[in-house]
């Protein structure tokens, strides 16, 4: 049987995009890896195969010409967004898209099989708009003509850790338990592989002549674990602290409300308020048709977990993960407050610092009110996620600006009672951290 079937994933960025698109290039399938942006690793690992285009706001024509072009026979739809922000609306990138791309599928003139990652769970327990609109994007498919295998894998589990699979090992890997309301919930996991080997199945019968598709499958293990045990788990394998305290209820919901800020300003955190409604809500399905139908048995915990690689590597990044929000949170409040505080309270103050080493007091409020809105400015764009890299590159270079000309204009600066300028040293190192710790793919 040939095994060069050609697959479109779209969303190839994302955990389980990348993660089928990497596994199924590996298997001998001709890969198409579609996403609005890579990282540069992803694009070396997807080579030829990596198309950069902004998938979600593609028209129907768009997506026909895109799909002509390529001409797969499988498309693999991983694209999903937790709720409204700037990346996109769920009604438009779970609902409108959808509608969309099946419309372009059914213009081919040509069979193609859409493999759609859904979600599982009862739908009249539907209450987010992201499960919801999800819902929606399966009703579509089912009331089309294009032959389809809608996936509704668990808590996905594999070697990358994006969102929620990322939060999950750094709570494994702090000293903190769950409140028991929320670590009893059922958390059914999945191992990556298992969807890779899914889609290989299928897109081998595909090829082999099985046309007849319109499949629901709820991709999940048989005995649902519970999050509490999955972060206990995660915690064994990896070696974590032995749980100290109990995070209080009212924490997460501040830290939930905080993330929803986070995600206006650009950023993906996976705590938000969505996340922990879907998580109290729990993750559950019946994976016996699955199982029936597709000949594959899913991985239960303890087996997914085998799977882990017990490094240093993890540690260090479920270590960090807690802590680069509050790194960088920490850093556009400092530089922010640091410039709003001399250009108000403390402007006189400030420019007398100029005044009593012989500056004009015209130039000596002129630079006090520049250097007070660079500081903005840096703390702003820190705070944003598109032009964050930027302002701590530029952090680093106004600090070690400041440094300098402290040195050379008032070296008495230096051995002031409270060490201003001493402390701007770990500032740097702190801003040096962020930059290290940015990338979230």
């Amino acid at each position: 049987m040939d095994a060069s079937a050609r697959i479109a994933i779209l969303g190839a960025s994302g955990l389980i995009g990348q993660g089928l698109a990497e596994a199924l290039g590996r298997e001998g399938f001709a890969v198409t890896a579609i996403a609005r942006r890579f990282t540069p690793a992803q694009t070396e690992a997807f080579g030829a195969g990596a198309i950069c285009c902004p998938i979600v706001d593609l028209g129907e024509p768009e997506l026909g010409a895109l799909l002509a072009e390529h001409r797969p026979d499988l498309v693999v739809n991983c694209l999903g967004v937790l709720q409204d922000g700037p990346r996109g609306s769920t009604q438009d990138v779970h609902g409108g898209f959808v509608g969309r791309l099946l419309r372009a599928i059914g213009a081919q003139g040509r069979s193609i099989l859409l493999v759609h990652v859904s979600i599982p769970g009862d739908p009249d327990e539907d209450e987010t708009a992201f499960s919801r609109t999800k819902r929606e994007a399966e009703r579509l498919i089912a009331d089309a003509a294009c032959p389809s295998v809608i996936l509704r894998p668990g808590f996905v589990i594999g070697p990358a850790a994006f969102g929620g699979s990322a939060l999950i090992r750094a709570l494994a890997a702090a000293p903190l338990d769950l409140p028991e309301a929320v670590a009893k919930r059922p958390f059914a996991a999945t191992a990556m592989a298992d969807i890779v080997r899914t889609v290989s199945t299928v897109a081998r019968r595909w090829q082999a002549g099985e046309r007849d598709w319109h499949a629901v499958w709820d991709l999940l293990e048989e005995r649902p674990s519970r999050v509490g045990t999955v972060i206990d788990g995660i915690r064994l394998r990896l070696g974590g602290p032995r749980p100290r305290m109990t995070l209080p209820t009212w924490l997460l919901s501040v830290g939930a409300r905080l993330g929803d800020a986070a995600a206006m300003l650009g950023w993906s955190p996976p705590v938000r308020t969505t996340a922990m409604r879907e998580m109290m809500r729990g993750v559950r399905g019946d994976p016996g048709p699955f199982i029936a139908e597709s000949g594959i048995r899913p991985a239960p915990l303890p087996q997914i977990l085998a799977d882990l690689p017990p490094t240093v590597q993890e540690r260090w990044f479920g270590g960090l993960y807690l802590l680069k929000p509050l790194v960088i949170g920490g850093l556009a409040v400092f530089w922010a407050m640091s410039g709003l505080i001399a250009l108000v309270p403390a402007f006189d103050a400030a420019a007398a610092i100029l005044t009593a080493r012989g500056f004009p007091d015209g130039l000596a409020r002129f630079i006090t009110l520049v250097t007070s809105l660079a500081d903005i400015a840096v703390g702003l764009a820190i705070a944003l996620r598109r032009t964050c890299r930027a302002g701590l590159v530029a952090g680093i270079a106004l600090s070690l600006f400041y440094m300098a000309g402290a040195a050379i204009l008032a070296p008495s600066l230096w051995i002031e009672p409270l060490g201003a300028l001493v402390k701007t040293g770990p500032a740097v190192i702190l801003m040096l951290v962020a930059l290290a710790t940015l990338d979230e793919r």
